[in-house]
């Protein structure tokens, strides 16, 4: 009884299913849309690189581009030695004289100076001459010396033919000369750059000698010396290198400090 039971219920199911096909219509199949892959010599291509790259074709679906940026401190290597030290540049121009600074500190009192002369500041005294004769050649012509017979402490300069006064005071001075045949013979005594006496001979046929002197008060820095001056007429003084005709002398009389 069972195994009939059993049967017909098979029997039944197989006629339901078979109603139920007959009455429900059958859906057509879905066709599929062919996608160009790849050509006979390209790889090909997945459908979705295949849809992006159409899509990025499209403005609505474009991409922005990106500038990319490097930050340089990253790149930045280690510091590196020093370079030689190269050419100085050009001088500039000389600024503006600054504002005058503060005043410095005091400083230590020196060593004491060696012990000077003790006649060195009481005495002056030179006496020089000159064994060339002189022609003037210009208006006015300094008068050197090339004999020295006296010169105390140096105080005549007989580079310059100058006496510099290094002891103020009173001061006698005398110059004697040789004039020369029939020409003028004109000199001036001068203190600094005066005049203050002139030693003076018209020319005649004989030669003969001639002196001036005069005494004058000095102070320190002050000098004395022998200068031709020259008119319309030749000047001259005479000398021999065997004898010497030209002399120049001064002395203190009296210093101003004693």
């Amino acid at each position: 009884k069972m195994s009939t039971v059993f049967l017909l219920l098979l029997v039944s199911v197989g006629k339901v299913g078979a109603e139920l096909e007959k009455g429900v219509p059958r859906r057509a199949p879905r066709r599929l849309s062919c996608v160009r892959c790849c050509g006979p010599s390209e790889q090909p291509v997945s459908i979705i690189s295949s849809r992006h790259s159409r899509m990025s074709s499209d403005p609505a679906y474009s991409v922005p581009k990106v500038q990319p940026t490097i930050d340089i401190t990253i790149l930045k290597g280690e510091k590196g030695e020093m370079g030689e030290k190269g050419y100085p540049g050009a001088v500039g121009k000389a600024g503006e004289r600054g504002l005058r600074g503060l005043d410095g500190r005091k400083g230590q009192k020196g060593q004491p100076g060696p012990q000077g002369h003790s006649c060195k500041h009481l005495y002056a005294a030179f006496s020089v001459g000159r064994r060339k004769p002189l022609h003037s050649s210009d208006y006015f012509q300094h008068v050197t010396f090339d004999t020295e017979f006296v010169n105390l402490y140096k105080h005549f300069n007989m580079f310059s033919g100058k006496f510099f006064c290094y002891v103020p005071g009173i001061y006698y001075f005398s110059l004697n000369v040789h004039t020369w045949n029939f020409k003028e013979t004109y000199l001036h005594l001068m203190k600094n750059e005066e005049e203050v006496a002139i030693l003076y001979t018209q020319p005649s046929d004989r030669s003969i000698m001639q002196s001036q002197s005069l005494m004058l008060e000095l102070q320190e820095g002050e000098e004395v010396w022998v200068r031709m001056f020259k008119r319309e007429r030749e000047n001259a003084i005479y000398s021999e290198e065997s004898d010497v005709y030209i002399i120049f002398n001064g002395h203190l009389i009296k210093p101003a400090v004693e």
